[in-house]
């Protein structure tokens, strides 16, 4: 049941845990100067709202909610250019977009004004490439659960509208997404394995596609979240452990110099778990996140956390060793799905 918007609206505040941090843009790899606010903006599966933290100033982070017409959303992201967020519609099974959100006040409801086609059964994360918006989804692609598969929704955003390009069908079951240059990089969820499909934009029809490459992550059990960093060369993925156990047995792992370590495991083989940094434990209050975002400045670590407590936003500094590390950042948000950082 759809919540009111107001009993939305209440929901949604919550108390801020403080911590000095400087988030850089996930897609924006420059050093940028301390003049610029940092913002991270948090999708859920609760009731499709979108949450924005202002963390620019550690002594007064703040918070604001846009109420959407969702009631369950995923993948998130935005695009300074047009000042717009969008994120990935699971009630609504689109893509949907709010332009010019910095001028819209606090506790507004928003409609889309960027709209996409009802297309897909259960969309999870997004990943962009210019004009090119591509959603993972994760349902059942051909009618047999006993066997992994998925499909990529490919969509070009033109003003004000979503097209869909092409569909691409999938050997793996979906989850997170990521653009490194035009190859698309996905985790094989149900499993530890990271794949990639190398000059994905030129697959231009609808098609069933096998990974370029596939390599087994030592260490985890059931990987979920991906993000990556061109400036430091660091690829983070989640590991959500159990899907049974959504309180305590997650955990993320860092792979720094990932793309000579990518390029040195070969094909079906094994990244070796003393070539990566894993962050769990039970002070982490990782149980099942399913999300993450990374600031290469202040070495901070974001992740959207569903299980633990009922959801929650998390950020880690001090990652360097790795270990069972208490968050920095502790904040409640029911059935938190996706997290993206943006400097502006």
């Amino acid at each position: 049941m759809k919540f009111s918007k107001s009993f939305k609206l209440l929901a949604l505040i919550f108390t801020v845990s403080l911590v000095t941090f400087s988030c850089s843009d996930d897609d924006d790899n420059n050093n940028s100067s301390a003049s610029k606010s940092t913002i991270l903006y948090a999708s859920n599966n609760s009731n499709g709202n979108i949450t924005i933290y202002d963390v620019t100033d550690a002594s007064n982070i703040t918070t604001s909610t846009l109420l959407t017409t969702s009631t369950m959303a995923d993948g998130i992201y935005y695009d300074k250019s047009s000042d717009a967020v969008f994120q990935a519609s699971r009630s609504g099974k689109s893509l949907e977009g709010f332009s010019s959100i910095s001028n819209i006040m606090p506790g507004s409801a928003i409609n889309s004004d960027v709209i996409g086609t009802a297309d897909m059964s259960s969309p999870r994360e997004v990943a962009v490439n210019g004009n090119i918006f591509v959603v993972a989804d994760n349902a059942d692609a051909d009618g047999d659960d006993t066997t992994p598969d998925g499909k990529l929704f490919v969509y070009t955003r033109n003003n004000g509208l979503f097209t869909l390009r092409n569909t691409i069908t999938t050997d793996i079951k979906l989850w997170g997404i990521i653009f490194i240059g035009n190859d698309l990089y996905a985790v094989a969820d149900a499993t530890n394995r990271l794949v990639v499909y190398t000059d994905f934009l030129s697959k231009t029809a609808d098609a069933t596609l096998s990974a370029s490459k596939q390599i087994a992550v030592e260490g985890i059990v059931r990987t979920h979240g991906l993000t990556y960093d061109s400036a430091s060369d660091i690829m983070i993925m989640t590991d959500i452990g159990q899907a049974s156990n959504g309180q305590d047995d997650g955990g993320f792992h860092i792979i720094d110099n990932f793309t000579s370590k990518f390029n040195d495991t070969a094909n079906n083989t094994t990244l070796a778990v003393a070539q990566q940094t894993r962050v769990s434990g039970a002070a982490t209050l990782l149980g099942n996140p399913v999300d993450v975002a990374y600031d290469n400045d202040t070495k901070t670590v974001f992740i959207a956390e569903a299980g633990n407590g009922g959801g929650r936003i998390l950020a880690f500094n001090n990652i360097g060793n790795g270990g069972n590390l208490t968050p920095a950042v502790n904040n409640s948000l029911t059935s938190a799905s996706s997290v993206f950082i943006s400097k502006q």
